[in-house]
């Protein structure tokens, strides 16, 4: 089993910037894509990022390429999402995830994390 958890969450004013962590445990995630996916009030979780298993490969969604930066140090066994030019759009609960498949889609995943909390004040 993995076991993932986040953290790196908080406030930050709009146009700043954050960087959440995806640790995970049990087991190496080498093997698997880490995605990012997001949770806004009222809303469905949605797609934010993916890595490759190599690291080699990811993925945005629209809304947010070009401001954040998915990445994986393997020696830590650790998944990284820099937020730059953060929009109040962004607040949600952040997830991270692990899956055998590289794939935008929530279904692909096996493991996931608790959460953290993201708020982007105006």
């Amino acid at each position: 089993q993995v076991q993932l958890v986040e953290s790196g969450g908080g406030l930050v004013q709009a146009g700043g910037s954050l960087s959440v962590s995806c640790a995970a445990s049990g087991r190496t995630i080498s093997n698997y894509a880490v995605g990012w996916f997001r949770q806004a009030p009222g809303k469905e979780r949605e797609f934010v990022a993916v890595i490759s298993s190599g690291g080699g490969g990811t993925s945005y969604a629209d809304s947010v390429k070009g401001r954040f930066t998915i990445s994986r140090n393997m020696a830590k066994n650790t998944a990284y999402l820099q937020m730059n030019s953060l929009k109040p759009e962004d607040t949600a609960v952040y997830y991270c995830a692990a899956g055998v498949r590289y794939s935008t889609r929530q279904r692909e995943y096996d493991f996931w994390g608790q959460g953290t909390q993201v708020t982007v004040s105006s």
